[in-house]
């Protein structure tokens, strides 16, 4: 029977395929969103575009404040991760 269930579910396998794919990004995609060291290195970079005068204070402030409110959150999630 395990034969024939497969025979019968293989025009499924790329569907299966690309289901486990878009998990997989998805997975690391949320993993590097929450990244301390990846919102560090997105603040010195919004730091050095301000140096620079590529984005005027309001902007700066609102994306930092994005950018610090990710970080908090993760390290919150962390925290308590790690006191279990």
């Amino acid at each position: 029977m395990g034969i024939l269930r497969g025979l019968l579910l293989l025009p499924l396998a790329p569907v299966e395929g690309v289901a486990w794919m878009a998990e997989r990004l998805a997975a690391e995609a949320q993993r590097q969103f929450e990244d301390p060291g990846v919102i560090r290195a997105e603040l010195a970079d919004l730091a050095a575009a301000r140096d620079r005068g590529e984005i005027d204070d309001d902007d700066y402030d609102r994306i930092e404040e994005e950018l610090l409110r990710r970080m908090q959150s993760t390290t919150t999630r962390l925290d308590r991760e790690s006191a279990r």
